[in-house]
């Protein structure tokens, strides 16, 4: 059987109201698929939801990750199975060091004890890659971060634990030309050793990450699939009918 993760007929709630309704569709290893829709569409409530994020329950459906159902995991055992999420809206975490945060992630992704030497050297390696400052690597996480650096520190901690599935939430949103060309390669370097769903309102993004199949969701359905031309037409026309 072909590596995936796979979505079987989820319908999310967020209180008592439900945000998304039978979705169903795969995310291939090695494969780059775009979840495009208008605002409210409930694109970040389905990842959310898959992650684990206790506001969004998975009230029907199942996530299967390379064959093994994981719908029911907490968060921190999906992380270790090879899930990844990027947050819209990254948290701050204050009093957190950026190395000693992405050390600590790394240790309890591959169960070792990095030490904190090695792991400073292979933190600066990759944010010299996306072009961070290598004077954040002692900021608190994401506190007085710009919005640029908040999502590009979300991409160092993609190409850092190297999952096995990413879930990229609006990752170019708030970035300009220039920091999304940067961080859409650094993501592109690793798109042939895992699955990549990319969720976003613009096809920008998707000049670099060029999408095997794009997934069209309003009023949390998904009303619409096909190839990369998708992406284009969505551009040029919008999400009206």
């Amino acid at each position: 059987m072909s590596r995936s993760l796979r979505l079987q007929h989820i319908h999310v709630t967020a209180g008592d109201t439900e945000v998304v309704r039978d979705v169903s569709f795969a995310v291939p290893h090695g494969k780059i698929i775009a979840l495009m829709g208008p605002n409210g569409s409930g694109k970040s409530s389905l990842v959310n939801a898959i992650m684990g994020h206790p506001r969004y329950v998975i009230s029907q459906g199942n996530v299967v990750l390379d064959g093994e159902d994981i719908t029911a995991l907490p968060p921190h055992e999906k992380a270790r199975k090879g899930l990844f999420l990027s947050f819209q809206y990254p948290p701050e975490l204050a009093g957190v060091t950026v190395s000693s945060f992405l050390r600590s992630a790394l240790n309890a992704k591959i169960g070792t004890n990095i030490s904190v030497l090695d792991a400073r050297k292979i933190i600066k390696e990759e944010m010299e890659k996306l072009g961070l400052d290598k004077e954040m690597i002692d900021r608190h996480v994401n506190t007085d971060f710009s919005g640029g650096e908040k999502k590009r520190l979300e991409i160092l901690q993609l190409v850092i634990l190297k999952p096995a599935y990413a879930m990229l939430d609006e990752t170019d949103s708030g970035l300009d030309v220039d920091a999304l060309r940067t961080i859409a390669l650094g993501i592109r370097r690793f798109s042939k050793e895992m699955g990549i769903l990319v969720i976003t309102h613009h096809a920008r993004i998707l000049q670099y990450l060029v999408p095997d199949e794009v997934r069209i969701m309003r009023e949390g359905s998904i009303v619409r699939s096909g190839g990369k031309e998708l992406a284009t037409e969505i551009e040029e026309k919008g999400y009206k009918d």
